[in-house]
């Protein structure tokens, strides 16, 4: 069937489907299900409370919220009715917020709780747009011009005869050029950037996406992502499309026991919660006996055989499938329970992931299929049934890619956003004079056609020698060493490269306790000779793997883990490096002066 835009997909899911689950929330210590039609009648009334507001076609209504099923809601309640939805992450700032909620225009601002509420209200006069501060989960006061999110849905359900037919109307009206929300880049050069997405946009991604994807009905999506970045909202309407169940997990602290819970069969995630995940299965392996090292290590390298196979596309020989059923007994299945023992996919975006850690999961039974894409188009991702570790896979249908002279990654194709929001430079330096949009990353094909990502061309480090390095695969390399949390290589126009370290700090207190040695802090561990030597090796096994002018010649470790309280993380945990660089540059300059 054809959709026109994504809420005309949702209300016809949502009559096709009806009492089927739609959403899993958790309440009051239980999980409760929300069905198609549930769904449909919520989104509904929050469309007609949104009219009965004044709310108005190409309005935007700007929507500062965790990820949960309210969130989904509101969002398709705003787009129904041909308003544009304008996602703030809730880390923002209350300065960083308005800033959003004014360069957008926003007439309407939902917020998820008091907290977030007190945060707006502080700047409340600095928003003079705003005539409405819907709030999720909190109280009204109507001399404040605050509403609770149960009393905009009252207010539907009483003016639903009056403004049904609007709502119905403008359902027809919504097209695929119709913009659907203005999603904010995180803004770590300037003030961030307002991209602006349609429904075709999202109609082109979730149709691309259910093709290279094995999804199906019925089967549990567990979402923790913010649905502020482009990643989880497109995931939420891939979902949608196919008729899975969205469970929202309580917070990223809770992932796990709720991946225990409710044993999803997909999990969409970003590389750091992969990498916390390894690092964490390694140290518990290193603290066990040598007889569970050996069968671990066994098992592992039988898993790893097997991945080739399939890989290869490949019939698995007899005694391998055998060594595998043993290997599942004693190591893998234990590895698959983390994961609630029933994952069939999960999905890695938002950054580069490092390949060891992708066979380490496939060689455990793990599926981790990495794809490409950016807030301002659609691109790449491996398939169920043809992938390649290490690259971000084939060209999604409908979508063209070339590079560029310098490597640039060029694309086309229907998954491609308008440009820049009031911004008519920055978008026109977007696109090139052919129409090919400049996605900002440096990429190569290899002989199979599999596209890997390099790094990104404002990352890209050319040393005093001329030489050009890509700070991403050393990272990504460093990382591999579960001792290591995070590194950001610095070498610019600089004679050699040198690296800031943070350390896992688990990781660091069983070896501290290994070796006698008293500590009291994070900072303490990372003063520690001892430590510092561990990470040594783990540098020089990473040099080992690289040309000598990316090698790492010095490094040091920051005295704390990089935080997303700190505005060193992006809300995707991509650490923000120019924020890092200019935070520690004494310590880095020390690396190119000290003896």
């Amino acid at each position: 069937m054809t959709y026109t835009s994504i809420p005309d997909m949702f209300f016809s899911q949502a009559q096709k489907l009806g009492n089927k689950k739609a959403q899993k929330v958790k309440r009051g210590g239980k999980w409760i299900d929300i069905t198609w039609t549930e769904m449909g009648n919520t989104v509904q009334e929050v469309a007609c409370g949104l009219l009965s507001l004044g709310l108005g076609r190409g309005d935007a209504v700007s929507l500062l919220s965790a990820s949960r099923a309210e969130w989904v809601q509101c969002d398709l309640g705003i787009q129904s009715v041909g308003g544009i939805t304008i996602p703030i992450y809730p880390s923002n700032t209350a300065e960083q917020a308005e800033y959003i909620v004014n360069n957008s225009e926003s007439k309407f601002l939902i917020v998820e709780n008091k907290a977030q509420l007190d945060k707006m209200l502080s700047v409340r006069k600095d928003m003079p747009n705003i005539k409405t501060i819907i709030v999720i989960d909190g109280t009204a006061d109507s001399k404040e011009g605050i509403l609770t999110l149960e009393d905009l849905k009252r207010q539907g359900r009483e003016h639903a005869g009056k403004y049904k037919k609007v709502l119905d109307e403008s359902l027809m009206n919504l097209k695929t050029d119709s913009v659907a929300t203005i999603v904010y880049t995180s803004g770590t050069t300037g003030p961030p950037k307002g991209v602006i997405l349609t429904n075709g946009f999202f109609l082109a991604m979730v149709d691309s996406f259910s093709q290279v994807i094995d999804y199906r009905p019925d089967e549990i999506c567990l979402l923790f992502l913010p649905l502020a970045h482009l990643y989880a909202r497109g995931v939420v309407y891939l979902c949608i499309y196919s008729g899975l169940i969205v469970v929202y997990a309580e917070s990223i602290e809770r992932v796990v026991d709720n991946m225990g819970e409710i044993r999803p069969h997909y999990v969409p995630s970003v590389p750091r919660v992969f990498e916390k995940a390894y690092a964490t299965i390694l140290a518990n392996v290193q603290a066990g006996s040598p007889l569970k090292k050996k069968i671990f290590n066994w098992s592992i390298e039988t898993g790893r055989q097997v991945s080739r196979f399939l890989q290869a596309k490949k019939p698995i020989p007899l005694t391998l499938r055998f060594r595998q059923a043993l290997a599942h007994r004693l190591v893998f299945s234990k590895v698959q329970q983390v994961f609630g023992g029933r994952i069939r996919c999960c999905v890695s975006g938002g950054a580069p992931i490092s390949k060891e850690i992708l066979e380490f999961f496939h060689a455990a039974g793990i599926f981790i299929l990495e794809f490409y894409s950016l807030s301002e188009a659609l691109s790449h991702s491996n398939r169920s049934d043809h992938y390649k570790f290490g690259t971000v896979g084939f060209p999604l249908p409908g979508v063209e890619m070339k590079l560029a002279l310098d490597g640039e990654i060029l694309v086309k194709g229907p998954g491609i956003c308008k440009g820049y929001f009031k911004r008519p430079e920055e978008t026109k330096e977007l696109f090139t004079e052919d129409g090919w949009l400049r996605t900002g990353d440096i990429g190569e094909v290899d002989s199979e056609g599999f596209l890997k990502i390099t790094d990104r061309k404002k990352d890209l480090i050319k040393t005093a020698g001329g030489k050009y390095v890509a700070p991403q695969n050393i990272e990504n390399l460093l990382k591999a060493d579960p001792f290591i949390s995070q590194a950001v290589v610095i070498g610019d126009r600089r004679p050699y490269c040198v690296a800031l370290i943070s350390i896992t700090q688990a990781d660091a207190e069983r070896y501290a306790r290994e070796k006698g040695i008293p500590f009291t802090s994070y900072e303490d561990l990372a003063r520690m000779p001892q430590v510092y030597e561990r990470v040594k090796k783990a540098v020089d096994s990473a040099n080992a793997r690289l040309a000598s002018f990316e090698t790492v010649k010095r490094f040091a470790l920051v005295p704390r883990d990089f935080t997303q309280e700190n505005d060193e993380l992006t809300p995707t945990l991509k650490v923000k490096r120019k924020v890092v660089i200019e935070r520690y540059k004494n310590i880095i300059d020390k690396l190119y002066t000290s003896s």
